[in-house]
């Protein structure tokens, strides 16, 4: 029958990988760990894309009250109305007494405006605006009571644990709240999921109708920079501090971070550059498997061949910290073994896990090289005389 199997890669049989040395023997004198991110922020995440790798965390999985940047949510529940072909950018949305009512940060939207969704979305990501999410909930879900219970719906179906929402705007209320770790992932499904519309949250200005001259620039601090930062969203109560929602690329790789509980403006915008930093320059990417690369064989059982190649399913790189050489890397190939035939090619047969100090085992998704069919009646014949023979000359249990 098949087991549980982890088949190391000893040093006597070195897997040499775009120059990087895998072994299973743990290198004495690891540095302890990548360097720490000492952050303000209470509660952090940060995250890159190409790898997907969890680079830091911080009381990532709390539900803390998010402040604007919740409106996040409210966006993709828009843009997914668009690629639905529900509404479309020109499509005009009412403005009620509610959403023109609404204080804090708005696109001042009076009862007689029909905005269109192109300058909702603006509003939402530009000015931050209160009165534009009520008046997308109301136009998507008819009331705003009834927009938070889709939103709680769709974010229980993508993933988001630690959600709850009670309005569309993030206006305070103690069923309002996010985890970090819930804001990245709807950070990431923005960004993958709706390229058409994410370039929005690079806008660095709005100036809807002219009314609000002093609230038509965006507020994410990173914008003007120039490394690399592109969105997503800042948020700010006083229950909640200060927030930001950020992303940024630098040459192939691309981090998503989110932060909170900073007590100003310019904290805020000094830890959210130290964070795009540090991701950047603490981590390089190192190339490791092309796809179909053979790692190491599997014995199959009852198959038309005794082995098959387990090789890379896609080109696959890995994150290793800056202070680590590659010489400093462990893996191990685990699967369940021997494999049972019949095999298709591409099949998922094994795992490769990649262990990096101060970061997460990476597991790569190792296949099958080739088909391997079940074997005919004389390879049947001959694993039943093993196992018979095994059985034979198996020790006997002592008695008692």
């Amino acid at each position: 029958m098949p087991r549980r199997f982890s088949a190391l890669i000893r040093s006597a049989r070195t897997l040499l990988i775009a120059g990087l040395a895998l072994s299973a023997t743990t290198i004495s004198g690891l540095a302890q760990s990548a360097s720490t991110l000492d952050t303000r922020a209470t509660a952090a995440w940060i995250y890159d894309v190409k790898t997907d790798t969890v680079l830091f965390e911080k009381q990532a999985d709390v539900a803390l009250p998010p402040a604007s940047m919740s409106k996040l949510m409210t966006l993709n529940m828009l843009f997914e109305a668009l690629r639905d072909n529900r509404v479309t950018l020109d499509t005009r949305f009412s403005v009620s007494a509610r959403s023109a009512g609404m204080g804090g940060s708005t696109m001042f939207l009076n009862e007689r405006d029909r905005p269109t969704v192109e300058e909702l979305i603006q509003g939402i990501v530009v000015m931050s605006g209160n009165d534009a999410c009520v008046a997308v909930a109301e136009g998507l879900g008819g009331t705003e009571d009834g927009f938070a219970r889709m939103m709680n719906e769709r974010a229980k179906a993508i993933g988001m644990t630690n959600s709850m929402f009670a309005n569309a705007s993030g206006w305070p209320n103690p069923g309002q709240r996010m985890s970090m770790r819930d804001l990245g992932t709807l950070a990431r499904r923005l960004i993958t999921e709706f390229p058409e519309y994410y370039g929005y949250f690079g806008q660095r200005e709005f100036a809807f109708d002219g009314r609000a001259p002093d609230n038509r620039f965006n507020r994410n601090p990173l914008l003007r920079l120039n490394i690399g930062a592109d969105g997503l969203k800042t948020g700010h109560t006083n229950e909640a501090g200060y927030g930001l929602v950020g992303s940024a690329v630098q040459g192939t790789r691309r981090i998503i971070f989110v932060i909170t509980g900073l007590q100003s403006e310019r904290e805020r915008a000094e830890e959210s550059e130290a964070v795009v930093n540090w991701a950047f320059r603490q981590f390089r990417e190192q190339a490791l498997l092309s796809e179909g690369q053979e790692v190491t064989r599997a014995d199959v059982w009852l198959g038309a061949e005794r082995s098959v190649g387990l090789v890379a399913a896609s080109d696959t790189s890995v994150l290793i910290p800056a202070i680590q050489s590659a010489d400093q890397v462990e893996a191990e190939v685990s699967y369940r073994g021997p494999l049972q035939a019949p095999l298709s090619a591409g099949e998922q047969v094994a795992d490769l896990i990649v262990r990096r100090n101060g970061l997460p085992d990476a597991v790569i998704p190792l296949v099958a090289e080739r088909d391997i069919p079940q074997g005919g009646v004389l390879v049947r014949l001959q694993a039943a005389a093993s196992v018979l023979l095994n059985r034979f000359l198996a020790p006997e249990a002592p008695a008692g």
